[in-house]
C-alpha cells in the first residue's frame, strides 16, 4: 500500500510540473475561472435595492449556478492535455514503461488535475461569496446567503471535478487531438451538470433527499470510474495514436 501511495505521488509530482511549464494551461485555468467571478459578480451587484423578490431570486440562483462551472470546464483542458500532450511531446511511453500500473497512472493523474481544479473553484467560489455577502444591497446579500444552493455547490464541485476528470481521460486515451478531445469531454461532462441545473433553477423541485441521492451516485460513479477507465488504456493505443483516429474525426 506505501509503495502504491509512493508511485502514485511520484505521479502526482510529474503532472503537476508538466502543467507548470505548460503556458497555455496556465493561462486558460486562470482566465476561464476568472470569467465565471467577473459575469456573475457584475450581474448580482448591479441588482437595485427595488428590484422584486421574482428579479433577485433570479439573479442569486443564475449567479451561484456559475462556480459549478469551473470544476466542469478546468479539468477538460487538464484531463485533454494529460495524455494527449504527454503523447505530443514524446513523454508519454517513458512513463508508461514505468513500474507503475494502469490503475496508478491513472490515479496520479486524476489527482494531479483534481487538486488545481477544486481548489481554484473553491478560491473563486469563496471570492463570489465574500463579495456579494459584504458589497452588495442587503437584501441581495441575504438572499444569496441563504439560498439553498450554497451548501449543495460545496459538495458538488469536486463531486462534478471527478465526473469531468474521468470523462476526459477516458476520451484523451482514445483521442488524437487535444481540441477535439477538450470539446468532446467538455459534452460528456454535461449531464450530472444540467440535472443541477434543472435543480439550481427550479425547473425540478429541489429537495434534500433528492440532492443526497445524486451526490452519492455521483461519488460512487467516481470512485467506480478509474477502474472503468483503466479497460480503455492500451500502451500501443496511447503511443501511436493510430487506433483513436476513428473518435478524433
Amino acid at each position: 500500500m506505501n509503495e502504491s501511495a509512493s508511485r502514485i505521488g511520484a505521479v502526482v509530482r510529474k503532472e503537476l510540473t508538466e502543467f507548470r511549464r505548460n503556458r497555455f494551461i496556465i493561462v486558460t485555468t486562470a482566465i476561464v475561472p476568472l470569467v465565471f467571478l467577473i459575469s456573475p459578480t457584475a450581474s448580482i451587484l448591479a441588482i437595485k435595492a427595488t428590484a422584486s423578490s421574482a428579479v433577485l431570486t433570479r439573479r442569486v440562483d443564475t449567479s451561484l449556478f456559475f462556480p459549478l462551472l469551473i470544476p466542469v470546464v478546468v479539468p477538460t483542458i487538464l484531463s485533454a492535455f494529460s495524455v494527449i500532450g504527454e503523447r505530443e511531446q514524446g513523454t508519454l511511453e517513458p512513463v508508461l514503461t514505468t513500474p507503475v500500473s494502469t490503475v496508478e497512472l491513472l490515479a496520479g493523474k486524476a489527482a494531479a488535475i483534481f487538486l488545481p481544479a477544486v481548489s481554484v473553484a473553491y478560491l473563486i467560489f469563496g471570492i463570489f461569496v465574500a463579495i456579494v455577502r459584504f458589497g452588495a444591497t442587503a437584501a441581495v446579500g441575504t438572499a444569496a446567503w441563504n439560498a439553498p444552493q450554497l451548501p449543495a455547490e460545496v459538495i458538488f464541485i469536486p463531486l462534478l471535478a471527478g465526473w469531468s476528470i474521468w470523462v476526459g481521460l477516458a476520451i484523451s486515451a482514445r483521442a488524437s487531438d487535444t481540441r477535439v478531445a477538450q470539446q468532446l469531454s467538455l459534452l460528456g461532462s454535461l449531464p450530472p451538470l444540467a440535472l443541477i441545473a434543472l435543480l439550481s433553477f427550479n425547473v425540478i423541485t429541489p429537495s434534500l433527499g433528492l440532492a443526497a441521492v445524486f451526490a452519492a451516485v455521483l461519488l460512487v460513479i467516481d470512485c467506480a470510474a478509474c477502474f472503468v477507465v483503466a479497460q480503455l488504456f492500451n500502451g500501443e493505443r496511447l503511443i501511436t495514436g493510430h487506433k483513436a483516429t476513428g473518435l478524433a474525426r
